[in-house]
């Protein structure tokens, strides 16, 4: 149940599209099995098994964005294509030309595409209309612009605005371990990342490794600034923050699951209960590091 990373983004607006209005605007662009004819394809499906494609609980909505693509390697549309191709040049007596080559490769991919094999991705997203986030569950920028992008076509006018601070992450992240001292209620744990900002780009990591805050301090004397930092927030969740204002590993720790363990009489209760679970304790995080990070920037 639990996000994995965080593209965090901010509402600009009240997020008013709920209900069966939210349900009807997410229909019109679900996802649809057996497209043959696209290499690849979007669309909503229900975040939960036999669910709506909205899921809300305690006025906290979760979505999931599938993405199928089809497999069809650019060395077998060819070596059909040039079968195709020699077919006709002995039927009109000369090799096809560019334009025609082209034509043959299309007609072979649109004949191909309906055989080829198809691997799917779900990318869940998590609106928070009460404290203005919007949240994707993705590592990549690509993946959490398909996202948006798809909202986009749902949502019109779309309130949606990146994240800023006050502070950069990496200026940040970089005061925290030369003063040896995390932010209030958060804790610097043993992943780190330290790089130089000339054409070098010389890097230093530690890896499940105590930091020295010595040796650190003489890295960023020498110029280098904090990328990467692991850390945890409230002893409750662990997590590692990028220059980029990207949270990635996301992990909830044993204090948390424990306290979850056992208050839901089934699967559909223990999912609303893990979601419950989840989007109150990261809203609160992400509260607490925009904070950290000298609040927002309006801009």
């Amino acid at each position: 149940m639990w996000f994995k990373n965080l593209k965090i983004y901010r509402l600009s607006s009240p997020w008013t599209l709920v209900g069966d209005q939210l349900e009807e605007t997410l229909a019109r662009h679900a996802y649809q099995a057996g497209n043959n004819l696209e290499m690849q394809s979007l669309g909503w499906v229900p975040p939960r098994e036999n669910g709506g494609l909205a899921h809300v609980v305690n006025g906290q909505i979760l979505l999931s964005l599938r993405a199928e693509k089809k497999l069809l390697p650019g060395t077998v549309v060819n070596q059909v294509a040039k079968a195709r191709a020699q077919e006709i040049e002995e039927q009109q007596g000369y090799k096809p030309g560019r334009k025609q080559m082209k034509e043959i490769k299309e007609r072979v991919t649109d004949e191909l595409l309906p055989r080829a094999f198809s691997v799917y991705r779900d990318t869940r997203v998590w609106i928070d209309p009460q404290n203005h986030w919007l949240v994707i569950d993705a590592a990549a920028s690509a993946k959490a612009d398909e996202v948006i992008g798809l909202l986009a076509k749902c949502v019109d006018p779309f309130p949606l605005e990146n994240l800023y601070v006050a502070q950069s992450p990496a200026s940040a992240m970089t005061g925290w371990l030369a003063e040896d001292e995390a932010p209030s209620n958060f804790s610097i744990d043993q992943d780190t990342e330290l790089r130089s900002s000339g054409e070098s780009g010389a890097a230093i990591r530690y890896v499940k490794h105590s930091i020295d805050a010595d040796d650190v301090r003489r890295h960023i004397q020498s110029g280098k600034q904090c990328t990467r930092l692991a850390m945890t927030w409230a002893d409750r969740i662990s997590f590692v923050l990028t220059e980029g204002l990207d949270v990635k590993r996301v992990s909830p720790l044993d204090v948390l699951k424990e306290g979850n363990e056992g208050v839901a009489a089934n699967d559909d209760e223990k999912f609303d209960s893990d979601m419950m679970l989840m989007t109150g304790e990261l809203a609160k995080m992400m509260a607490e590091l925009v904070d950290a990070l000298g609040g927002e920037k309006k801009i």
